[in-house]
């Protein structure tokens, strides 16, 4: 027996609500909390754990807190990449949907792919300033 419209509506609705619910939380812990002290409640990344490496999403728990907190200059040093390529992603998705597209084809796959592993070289190069000082985030 197939879903009435109505029922699949509302789950999609209380699905979309409660993802917003966790978000917003998210981004309160995140935004009162300092991620830059130990102690935060975030785990370490697995990927500089096992590397030694910073991945391209190290540094973007307190790259957002800096961000929810007016320090742009902080976010920046923190990860570079998120800060300009998020926003950037995002305007990109809203550009086509609002064409009639939707989701992303190969061609912005394999960009956002060779950004990030330039972005993992380039940040892992000796000597490189945009370092993560701590990391937990």
């Amino acid at each position: 027996m197939e879903p009435s419209p109505t029922t699949s509506h509302t789950g999609t609705r209380y699905a979309t609500l409660g993802g917003a619910a966790v978000l917003v939380g998210a981004l309160t812990y995140i935004g009162v909390r300092d991620p830059h002290a130990p102690g935060f409640g975030f785990p370490t990344c697995p990927f500089h754990v096992m590397t030694g490496w910073y991945c391209p999403g190290c540094g973007g728990i307190r790259m957002t807190h800096d961000v929810l907190n007016g320090d742009f200059s902080a976010a920046l040093v923190d990860n570079a990449f998120l800060l300009v390529g998020l926003p950037v992603l995002a305007l990109w998705l809203l550009m086509r949907r609002r064409s009639g597209k939707r989701g992303l084809p190969v061609l912005g796959w394999v960009t956002i792919t060779v950004a990030a592993v330039a972005w993992t070289v380039v940040r892992n190069l000796p000597g490189f300033p945009l370092v993560p000082t701590f990391i937990g985030g």
